[in-house]
């Protein structure tokens, strides 16, 4: 199995190279147990060094026009793995998660998965948002991207690839995701940053997830939601 690591990334030079160093395997970087990685990030215009620190740490490095949904669309189009890993440039996978996917595919029913979520800091708040990514993933099987969300190629293929949206590509991924079997959720935890949480506050941060992921559900146009959560 061949796992495409595809990282989008945009002025994280602080951060880039722990994560691309995370998605290496180990032991040996480049295959281990059978399970073959490619990690590439994708620059959206970086003017912090983000291209030259993520080269350093062993990632392949392609340019696109900013924008997650369009930068994951560009990874995608430049790997070839069988299996493909989005990851948040500030989110760290667990060590062997390559086995952990590779494990969770055997069985055929299963199109994709995410990992447990663990923030690299620790709060009364951000404890109460890791234990509601829990229960949001065991009553609605919706991981976010900060999850590390994978899914096989051939099942992005055939929903049509990256959702091009504004805002909320992960959601409506996983979403089109569900609509061809199981979701798997791992026991292993993605650490990401609790930055954006820390600078606004976990309360107000989570309530403006909550309100956005609400109007999603609703069907609000992307765009207004896009310029609200982005105000």
């Amino acid at each position: 199995m061949k796992i495409a690591v595809v990282i989008p990334a945009l002025n994280e030079a602080g951060r880039i190279e722990e994560t691309v160093r995370s998605a290496i395997p180990a032991s040996a970087p480049g295959q281990q147990d059978g399970a073959v990685v490619e990690v590439v990030v994708v620059d959206g215009g970086s003017e912090d060094g983000t291209p030259e620190r993520a080269a350093a740490a062993g990632a392949r490095v392609v340019a696109s026009d900013r924008g997650r949904a369009r930068q994951l669309g560009v990874g995608v189009r430049a790997t070839c793995g069988d299996v493909v890993l989005f990851l948040h440039a500030d989110t760290q996978l667990p060590r062997g998660y390559e086995r952990a996917v590779a494990s969770a595919l055997v069985d055929p029913r299963t199109v994709g998965g995410a990992f447990r979520l663990r923030f690299d800091r620790s709060t009364p708040g951000l404890r109460i948002i890791e234990w509601g990514a829990r229960l949001r993933g065991l009553l609605f099987r919706l991981p976010y991207g900060d999850q590390a969300v994978f899914v096989r190629r051939s099942v992005l293929e055939a929903i049509g690839g990256v959702p091009q949206v504004p805002i909320m590509e992960d959601l409506d991924l996983v979403k089109a995701m569900k609509t061809r079997g199981a979701l798997a959720r791992l026991p292993q935890e993605a650490v990401t940053s609790a930055r954006r949480y820390l600078a606004l506050g976990p309360a107000r941060t989570a309530l403006r997830h909550g309100i956005a992921a609400g109007a999603w559900a609703l069907g609000v146009d992307r765009a207004r939601i896009a310029a609200w959560y982005g105000g």
